[in-house]
């Protein structure tokens, strides 16, 4: 595309239009044509002790008379991260907010589109900056910076941001993952002279701002009893077409706002305060959330249509391996099994809970386990091979990588999303009949360190020192060749501190009792317990591992109350009963830690979990790996017939 037509594109006058009469800049420019001048990017700012921050972007945008600094709005950064946007290319700007900060004019895009087929060219014309309007004294945040397009010297003090005028583009409501319902609306995005902020901007530094947003969850109103003082609270997941945010109301605001908030409706809502989102209470992957205050205002919109219903960031299974535990993500799957409904007793209250175990699959070839609890698991009657969408779900590593529905979380069975269909599609014509990997026994050690166990071989465990400095994590396929059998169980206490038993040892008495020394108590009878030093093998070498009772029953598949009484009355039966455990394959995940006895230091290798090897999904792995090989081998003798 020549110069000549790439200028005839661009939309001279929309830059001043945007900034100096913003009330019909949507009518006269409803999508501006621009051209990028240049692309920066932002150093990370990140609060201390806060999470990381998205990596944002600042451009120079042009529309040939003018130019003006613009920051990309995080949902916006796919065209960077992509390689669709260059300097000289032609940009068709739908979606964006224009402010003015500090004086200067800034624009924050929220969606754009690169013109590919207007090509990329040298600077168009001579733009200038814009002279900024006359501004009141307040002002927020700086974005602008040195080396920076047409940037000056400013100092780094904090200001307000004021907003000037907005247009969302249609199409917006769906974002990373899929909506559900509403959304797309064209149009400035204003009540009444207030300027609306999109949620994907607010951070501590935004002021005066105002959100419309629909309530997609709201939580019951939960009490607290501390010997500082007592209270109450409720919160409210708010979604608007950039993004999700979490508002929570305390005391006084409880009592104010839960009537008034409404699950399924739009608001306006402002002056509330801003802060960093403690992720353990949420669900959404906002970096901040929402406090209302005594001047909160909340009010409920007309316009109930234009904001989407609901809004997905899904993860394929597959990723979930990746992800550190307690991570919380939406899925979306074609539900595999049913589990029944088992009840467990909270270890923290002693109340008992209904749970139920359910397995999902999708075309990454991984199932996962996905656990439901309360009312959800009671009353659940999805039929298998529906599509099941989950909003708000808890990474877990107990027993290998799985999934659990927050109290927060929420269901959708065949949703009428892009994703859902796709899946529906892709199992009917052959998921059906496909083999699945699983997530057991490939667990990480989750945030305390960031890495992910990894299946060792002994020699690479030895080799690589693992548990020198730190506790290590790794998984190991490996055979029995040895039990060691003067030493395989103690007996124990079984007086239970709540739920949970004590275990402690206990030592006979001269009257025929056992006695647990730290409990006071005596007891008629011990109940036995595995402390086992298994030995085993693999193609580089042997280790000796430590195994609890869990992992013995596992091994040799009775109790050790069962063993210990096969001792007492059948003792010639041990040998066999320890040869049958050798030569058996397992999977094992052990911790590596160096420990010290007395004056002296001994790397220690402890089981955490043991399941049998499953061969199916072995073999699969096996196969894969062959044609990596036979593609790499192929590759090879091209390059040497080349």
């Amino acid at each position: 595309m020549s110069v000549v037509q790439a200028q005839q594109s661009i939309t001279q006058g929309a830059l001043d239009a945007i900034f100096n009469d913003p009330a019909n800049a949507d009518q006269r420019y409803p999508v501006p044509v621009l051209q990028c001048l240049q692309i920066k990017p932002l150093a990370a700012q990140q609060a201390p002790g806060g999470p990381a921050q998205p990596e944002r972007y600042r451009v120079v945008l042009s529309d040939i008379g003018n130019y003006v600094q613009c920051m990309l709005a995080t949902q916006a950064n796919h065209v960077i991260t992509d390689g669709q946007l260059a300097r000289g290319c032609i940009v068709r700007v739908k979606s964006y907010q224009a402010n003015a900060i500090k004086g200067k004019n800034i624009l924050i895009i929220l969606d754009l589109e690169v013109a590919t087929e207007l090509g990329t060219h040298d600077r168009i014309g001579e733009p200038a900056p814009f002279e900024a309007k006359p501004q009141n004294a307040n002002t927020a945040t700086t974005i602008g910076g040195s080396g920076f397009y047409g940037a000056k010297a400013e100092s780094s003090a904090p200001v307000k941001a004021e907003p000037m005028s907005s247009h969302m583009g249609p199409g917006r409501a769906g974002g990373a993952g899929g909506a559900i319902g509403g959304g797309g609306g064209g149009g400035s995005k204003t009540h009444g002279n207030i300027v609306i902020y999109p949620i994907e901007s607010l951070s501590p530094y935004a002021h005066k701002w105002t959100i419309k947003a629909r309530v997609t969850s709201k939580s019951e109103i939960k009490t607290w009893h501390k010997a500082s003082g007592e209270g109450k609270l409720f919160s409210v997941n708010l979604l608007d077409e950039t993004g999700e945010i979490k508002a929570t109301g305390f005391n006084e605001q409880c009592d104010a706002f839960f009537d008034v908030l409404q699950e399924g409706q739009v608001y306006y809502i402002s002056t509330c305060r801003v802060n960093l989102a403690r992720k353990q209470f949420s669900n959404l992957s906002n970096d901040y959330e929402l406090a209302f205050e005594r001047e909160t205002l909340i009010e409920k919109a007309e316009d109930q249509v234009t904001v989407p219903n609901l809004r997905f960031n899904f993860v394929n299974i597959g990723e979930i391996q990746a992800l550190g535990k307690d991570a919380t993500v939406d899925v979306v799957g074609v539900l595999k099994d049913v589990g029944e409904v088992n009840q467990i007793i909270s270890k923290a209250n002693g109340r008992p809970f209904d749970k139920r175990d359910l397995t999902i699959v999708d075309d990454s070839q991984f199932s996962i386990r996905l656990t439901i609890w309360g009312k959800t698991a009671s009353a659940f009657a999805v039929q298998p091979e529906s599509v099941v969408a989950f909003k708000g779900v808890k990474v877990s590593e107990f027993g290998g990588r799985s999934l659990s529905l927050l109290a927060s979380g929420t269901m959708f069975v065949d949703p009428d999303i892009e994703e859902a269909h796709r899946l529906k599609g892709w199992y009917d014509s052959q998921g059906r009949t496909d083999s699945f990997n699983t997530h057991n026994n490939m667990s990480s050690l989750g945030a305390a360190t960031g890495r992910q166990d990894q299946t060792k071989c002994i020699s690479q465990v030895k080799d690589e020192n693992l548990g020198m400095e730190n506790a290590d994590y790794f998984s190991l396929k490996a055979t029995i060749t040895y039990i060691r059998q003067d030493s395989y169980a103690y007996p124990a206490c079984s007086n239970k501190e709540g739920l949970k038993p004590c275990n402690k040892k206990v030592v006979e008495q001269g009257d025929g009792t056992w006695r647990c020394e730290k409990c006071d108590v005596a007891h008629a009878r011990p109940v036995y317990r595995y402390l086992m030093s298994v030995n085993v093998l693999d193609h580089t070498g042997q280790l000796w591992l430590s195994c609890f009772d869990d992992f013995g029953r596992v091994i040799l598949g009775m109790s050790a109350d069962e063993l210990m009484e096969i001792k007492e009355n059948d003792e010639d039966r041990l040998p066999a009963i320890f040869e049958a455990a050798n030569c058996t394959k397992h999977t094992f995940r052990c911790r590596a830690k160096m420990e010290t006895f007395g004056d002296n230091q001994r790397m220690k290798y402890t089981v955490q979990s043991v399941t049998a090897i499953d061969y199916q999904s072995e073999a699969l792995k096996l196969a894969d790996l062959i044609k990596q090989f036979d593609m790499g081998s192929n590759d090879r003798n091209d390059t040497k017939m080349g």
